[in-house]
């Protein structure tokens, strides 16, 4: 059985997904603090930093927004995106001039030292889609691994014969009814253009400032569009505001589920959530064989480790450490899901002399991460036995 549970108080809203009692996905929304990720700006350029090949963009915030040639540059392929280009042959200057508009959409939110992260290449999330204007490709999930269903699926969207718009095929649109999957792109593009719209209305003049064209919606509106259809049994909430507010999201998206209210100050005591949270939320995860790891997050990375600690196993000690990483590598799935830990992602395996065990590690970790509504990518161990991976985080 799939809930959402969420448990409000005066300071922040805390929003799980749990499975038959086990913390699968766990966010938290700040009350004081506005999220402008995935919301969709007309934006007025303030400076060029030609060598930095960017810009800052005032989008009404109170930090202007960071907007790099690789966001600008249309993409290649969802897959590869512009990793492939030789951002040095181009200029950032020929593209974006002080004063200039510029639609675009918040792709990482601001902190306490910086804006904003934008781009201009929108990505406009639907049910069973995700619609990106300006492009030509359709791409689809890699989660979707059945090639009959592959196959259905790319032929229902090709059959809109729509142009100057690609199509990224979600994981909910398997099963999913033809019909069903035409009107949710029919429905974005209609999504797109009034943003467009409104925002010629605006650019109409030549004093325009910046404005909202688009919002994204909560966390709570985002994973019920997510993940509404997809086996989810209850809603459990503590609040008035977020029952009423969920009833309407579920009525508007025609999503068939028990929406429950209880009185309860902290409902998170419901499957022992707390000491779940509470776990992940540790620098050092222990594992049942008496393993553990440690998960340190940078700027520019997360850093995982694995240490035997406590095991010290009873046969070979190949044996033991194919052993340790193992259930390391299953419990690393686990918490950067549960985490919703994003960007580049290194893990320090406790080190194998056999090629074999690293391969069936890694194999151990991407089937796993098929688990993940996020999109992952493994990219393998390096020279120095250091695992690589990246993912796209969802909410956080």
């Amino acid at each position: 059985m799939k809930e959402i549970i969420v448990n409000s108080s005066e300071e922040k809203r805390v929003i799980v997904v749990v499975e038959n009692g086990n913390l699968l996905e766990k966010y938290e929304e700040n009350k004081e603090l506005e999220r402008l990720e995935g919301n969709i700006y007309l934006g007025k350029v303030t400076d060029i930093l030609p060598g930095m090949q960017a810009a800052f963009v005032d989008i009404g915030d109170c930090k202007n927004a960071f907007l790099h040639i690789k966001d600008i540059l249309p993409k290649v392929s969802n897959q590869t995106g512009n990793k492939n280009e030789d951002l040095n042959k181009y200029n950032i200057k020929d593209y974006v001039k002080v004063g200039m508009p510029l639609i675009v959409e918040v792709k990482k939110d601001k902190t306490d030292k910086k804006g904003a992260k934008v781009s201009t290449n929108l990505n406009i999330a639907g049910k069973f889609v995700v619609l990106i204007p300006n492009s030509e490709f359709v791409t689809i999930s890699q989660k979707i691994e059945n090639k009959n269903e592959i196959r259905r699926l790319n032929s229902i969207v090709n059959d809109l014969e729509i142009k100057n718009y690609g199509v990224i095929i979600r994981t909910s649109a398997v099963n999913a009814d033809e019909k069903q999957i035409k009107e949710d792109i029919q429905s974005l593009i209609s999504t797109y253009e009034m943003v467009k719209n409104k925002a010629d209305d605006l650019m109409k003049t030549n004093s325009f400032n910046p404005a909202l064209l688009f919002e994204k919606g909560n966390i709570i509106k985002r994973l019920l569009i997510d993940i509404g259809n997809q086996c989810l049994d209850n809603i459990i909430v503590n609040n008035e505001n977020d029952y009423e507010n969920i009833l309407e999201i579920v009525k508007n998206e025609n999503i068939d589920v028990d929406v429950k209210c209880i009185d309860k100050e902290n409902i998170l005591d419901l499957y022992d959530l707390e000491k779940q949270i509470s776990k992940i939320s540790n620098r050092k995860v222990w594992l049942n064989c008496g393993g553990f790891i440690t998960i340190d997050k940078t700027e520019a990375l997360t850093a995982i480790d694995v240490n035997t600690g406590k095991f010290t196993g009873k046969e070979s000690i190949e044996k033991t450490v194919l052993k340790v990483n193992s259930e390391a590598t299953i419990e690393i799935a686990k918490q950067i899901r549960a985490r919703d830990i994003g960007g580049i992602i290194v893990i320090d395996y406790i080190d194998m002399n056999s090629k074999k065990d690293e391969e069936i590690v890694q194999d151990l970790l991407v089937e796993n991460l098929k688990k993940d509504r996020a999109k992952t990518q493994v990219v393998g161990f390096t020279k120095l036995h250091l695992l690589e991976m990246t993912r796209k985080h969802i909410c956080s």
